[in-house]
């Protein structure tokens, strides 16, 4: 069997210089950037808010190395999950990243060369939106043309329930909540990036979809510390989900918590959200306003767990479809 899976994810700048056009490229995204008239305004109102925009995160990346890691992180994955896949089939994965290389077209390119007879399509973006997996999917719609090979395409939407993932995680806040002294001291901060509230109004399932995940994974951890939701990463001045994480973290200091545990719910791999804005802009904040212990849960990134769970995705997805089910 000739399978191929392609997995979908944000992408990052891979230098300093890099930053603005990556930025370009992404409030270039229709499905970003979105309203009446956008498609006269969207290049110069893109411009604008990537040159205003990398001043001001340009600093974010040179603490974290000059550059994001997220290719170096999702190619891992893709080579961990190859070699699993391979067990089995005639396997080949490759990354599709929405506003830097490798771009879709260029994992288009690559997986002709393979021509399986069933192609998955992964976002790995465990909650759906518009804004990741949507944007993602309409991107490969625009750009999947193949002549001569016509597989048989399975796409896989959403994950926040599959009961692997949430194992993936679980073990993750295990091996980050044993650092503590004493687990019912500990306020658990499950973080997600944020959309937009008009987004969510539109009838976007993301926050849904959120609190699913961190309700599923709490149930399975049952740990005696307290939990919490907040969002990050908001730009600009409109309404975004919140609470916000400053917020969050501002509120528990006030109460006289000590002990912080945060884990990044929406985010699979480490990048510039988790290793800088948590690990480094909200540690400081928490340790300037009292906190004691401040924890971040590192990403799922290839964990054996996590490729599993990917693995477990896929072949249920082919296997279904051969059965006559539908995709998905």
């Amino acid at each position: 069997m000739k399978l191929g899976v392609v997995l979908f994810q944000l992408g990052g700048p891979d230098s300093l210089e890099n930053i603005q056009p990556f930025l370009y490229n992404l409030f270039c995204d229709p499905d970003i950037i979105d309203f009446p008239f956008a498609r006269i305004a969207r290049q110069p109102l893109a411009r604008l808010i990537a040159l205003t925009r990398a001043k001001h995160v340009a600093h974010h990346y040179a603490k974290i190395g000059g550059r994001s890691p997220i290719l170096e992180n999702t190619l891992r994955q893709a080579s961990a999950l190859e070699a699993e896949l391979r067990k089995h089939a005639d396997a080949r994965v490759t990354v599709a990243m929405r506003y830097w290389h490798p771009f879709t077209e260029e994992a288009i390119r690559k997986m002709e060369k393979h021509a399986p007879g069933d192609l998955v399509l992964l976002p790995l973006y465990p909650q759906y939106s518009k804004t990741t997996t949507g944007s993602s999917l309409n991107e490969w719609a625009r750009r999947f043309h193949p002549t001569g090979w016509s597989p048989r395409v399975h796409v896989i939407e959403r994950f926040h329930e599959d009961d692997a993932y949430l194992i993936s995680l679980v073990e993750a806040v295990n091996r980050s909540m044993a650092g503590f002294a004493d687990p019912r001291e500990v306020d658990v901060i499950f973080s997600a990036h944020s959309v937009p509230l008009s987004v969510v109004e539109g009838g976007d399932p993301y926050q849904q979809e959120i609190e699913r995940t961190v309700e599923l994974v709490w149930q399975r951890g049952g740990w005696p510390a307290r939990r919490h939701l907040c969002y990050q990463s908001k730009v600009g001045a409109s309404k975004w989900l919140g609470p916000s994480m400053h917020g969050t973290v501002q509120r528990l200091a006030a109460e006289q918590r000590k002990h912080l545990l945060v884990v990044p719910i929406s985010f699979v791999s480490d990048h510039v959200e988790t290793l800088h804005e948590i690990d480094i802009e909200h540690r400081e904040q928490a340790l300037g306003l009292g906190i004691e212990d401040y924890r971040m849960t590192p990403g799922l990134n290839d964990s054996a767990t996590f490729i599993q769970a990917l693995a477990g995705l896929v072949r249920r997805q082919v296997s279904v479809a051969s059965l006559g089910g539908s995709a998905g």
